[in-house]
């Protein structure tokens, strides 16, 4: 039950991240785009001698600027930070970390399972570390005034994504480590899935071969 509601907890966090960041940018963006056409549109228009276009783009221009978005940027960067952090756990519970196991795979099934099971456990103990070196961190920086540029927030609940994330990576290798001792096997990630297609779904060369198909 609490690995269930950690995990979907865990991908709301990843999820609702990246889709902040993408509409903040968004958002950004247009507004940047929008101040200089306007901008652009109110010279046409007074090199032309259209006072009326000139007017409307200054009053457009006006309007837009009265909306402030330089903290985006650093909004967006913090959002990411935050979001990577809970990713690398994400991908150690589904494994879609990239590892080289050209050498590990020539070894004899007994001798693999000892390697394996040290580099996890060694992930784990690097992990917590940082998490701890993190914790502290932002203790100190907690008994601080330190703010972030734009945004001027507390600088210590920014670099909380650095022991919440590692100390929940560190969790997820002691349960990927506790899964292959007991069963021998790793979380596999299959590129070629896509979330919410059934595995039973006919390919196009099966719908061709039944000739459901034009």
């Amino acid at each position: 039950m609490f690995s269930r509601i950690l995990n979907r907890l865990e991908e709301i966090i990843i999820a609702s991240l990246m889709g902040a960041a993408t509409v903040v940018i968004f958002v950004a963006v247009v507004h940047r785009y929008s101040l200089s056409s306007a901008i652009d549109l109110a010279r046409w228009g007074k090199a032309h001698g259209m006072d009326w276009l000139f007017v409307s783009g200054r009053a457009v221009f006006n309007f837009l600027r009265g909306f402030n978005l330089t903290w985006a940027q650093e909004l967006c960067i913090y959002m990411f930070v935050w979001m990577a952090k809970f990713g690398a756990a994400y991908g150690v519970r589904t494994g879609i970390h990239v590892g080289v196991d050209v050498a590990v795979n020539r070894t004899s099934p007994a001798s693999r399972h000892m390697v394996v099971l040290f580099a996890l456990l060694a992930g784990a103990l690097f992990t917590f570390i940082v998490g701890s070196l993190g914790a502290r961190f932002v203790w100190h920086i907690g008994h601080t005034d330190q703010v972030s540029a734009d945004l001027e927030a507390p600088m210590w609940l920014i670099y909380l994504a650095v022991p919440l994330g590692s100390y929940l990576m560190c969790f997820r290798f002691l349960q990927v480590a506790f899964s292959f001792w007991r069963t021998g096997e790793l979380p596999h990630h299959d590129h070629g899935h896509v979330e919410g297609i059934d595995d039973e779904t006919p390919t196009l060369p099966g719908i061709l071969e039944t000739g459901d198909a034009r």
